[in-house]
């Protein structure tokens, strides 16, 4: 009897609790694809013009938009990051109710609310796009957080993400951009650092190094060095109103090395101080009283050699442009052109033109155009002394982009080693197996 009224016990539990399960699940389903409310209804975050935020640690900072974009209005001026102003407009459109909490709360320090620890007012030029928001403590498990808006009574739950989205400090919303300046118009450089000084020119598309030697420039790499300096970003604000008597202490009354962009009559220069810690270094825009730090790296890619910026590639050809070339070896001058394909869709061919004429092997001729146009410097010297270049173990002269172009590089031994001369002066020292590969493949083509 015992046994029978257990069972019958168990049998109930069971079945409230089966009842109590499909009340859940169901009422879930019944929730099921609903839109949580939001708790700023309609907001359009195009609309906003304003924005204060007091974040943790107390800073109150307010953006405003006007016709050049956000900006820092207080504490301070300055350019605001378009995109961190983006995401705030963004979160506050997007800010969902997890749940209401009371309706009307006896004591807003229950949830941290009577000293919220994010508080975000925002205007526009309608009240529809305006509001303010208090964000207090986390909840228990930590997904959530207490908030409330100031013209309601009601204390809400909203995401905790959001309170990240949210609490900004005056440099969060800063532009970093170091400087701003119409990279297009930057026509020359000027690096100076430990008492050295690089000077490049841009003409068209090409670079050209003018101090302190007259040699092609990288471009590539010159291009390289004006991106770095554009992108630059600052890591902290130090003062927006430093004293020329202050610039000591963060080494800028004698800067450790500068770069100055010109930009066809203005100029731009950025001046490079001490360090700041073991990975940055103070900087600032010359123009501006404002000292910031920045990755070391920026101060190190300024104290390159000469070298650095200077062209390693002997060739400006490729093999798919080039029209003509004419190799000349032991005083005898072998030329190639190409032939243009007569239907216009099939390949190019090559031809020998000289000393005998006669079809090329067009895939040996791509080859040695392509080895030949490969080549780089690996390193340079001041001098052709020495370098096997006053009778040339090879001479290249090449003729490209429909014949609008043209180039000639020697090349020369002494011993095991191989250099090329180029337009510019002095030599350049390339790997020995290049020379090697290119008059194997001519005396084949030579056949």
């Amino acid at each position: 009897m015992r046994g029978l009224r257990s069972t019958l016990a168990l049998i109930v539990v069971l079945a409230g609790l089966g009842a109590y399960i499909y009340f859940v699940t169901s009422k879930q389903d019944d929730n099921a694809g609903t839109t949580q409310e939001k708790i700023f209804v309609g907001l359009e975050p195009g609309k906003i013009e304003e924005i204060t935020i007091k974040s943790e640690s107390g800073e109150v900072t307010t953006v405003k938009k006007g016709s050049d974009g956000w900006q820092i209005v207080s504490p301070g001026t300055g350019k605001a990051s378009e995109s961190e102003i983006s995401g705030i407009t963004s979160a506050l459109e997007q800010i969902a109710i997890a749940r209401v909490l009371e309706e009307n709360p006896t004591d807003l320090k229950d949830y941290g609310l009577d000293a919220p620890l994010v508080d975000v007012e925002f205007k526009s030029a309608d009240a529809k796009s305006s509001g303010h928001l208090l964000i207090g403590g986390k909840t228990a498990a930590g997904g959530n957080v207490y908030a409330r808006r100031t013209d309601q009574k009601r204390v809400v739950l909203i995401p905790s993400l959001h309170e990240t989205s949210l609490n900004k400090s005056a440099f969060d919303l800063r532009d970093k951009t170091l400087m701003t300046f119409d990279r297009s118009k930057v026509d020359g450089v000027e690096i100076t650092a430990d008492g050295k000084t690089v000077q490049l020119a841009k003409t068209g598309e090409d670079w050209r190094l003018t101090k302190p030697l007259a040699v092609r420039a990288d471009s590539s790499i010159a291009e390289g060095l004006v991106g770095r300096v554009e992108t630059a970003q600052m890591k902290s604000i130090i003062t927006n109103e430093a004293a020329p008597a202050d610039l000591k202490k963060y080494g800028l009354d004698k800067p450790s090395a500068s770069v100055t962009l010109n930009l066809g009559s203005a100029r731009a220069t950025l001046l490079i101080g001490g360090k700041a810690g073991e990975d940055d270094v103070y900087v600032r825009d010359a123009s501006k009283p404002l000292v910031a730090t920045v990755e070391k790296a920026l101060a190190d890619d300024l104290k390159k050699g000469v070298d650095d910026y200077r062209r390693k590639d002997l060739f400006d050809f490729r093999a798919f442009n080039a029209t003509r070339v004419e190799l000349t070896r032991d005083g005898k001058t072998v030329a190639f052109e190409r032939v243009k394909a007569t239907d216009g869709n099939g390949p190019d061919t090559w031809k020998r033109v000289s000393p005998t004429p006669a079809d090329a092997d067009k895939d040996k001729i791509e080859s040695l155009l392509t080895g030949l146009a490969d080549i780089r410097a690996q390193s340079l010297t001041a001098s052709r002394a020495n370098t096997g270049l006053d009778a040339p173990a090879l001479t290249v002269y090449a003729k490209f982009e429909e014949g609008k172009k043209e180039e000639r590089v020697s090349f020369g031994r002494n011993g095991k080693d191989v250099y090329a001369a180029t337009v510019d002066p002095g030599a350049a020292k390339i790997e020995a197996s290049r020379l090697d590969e290119a008059i194997k493949t001519l005396d084949e083509l030579s056949k």
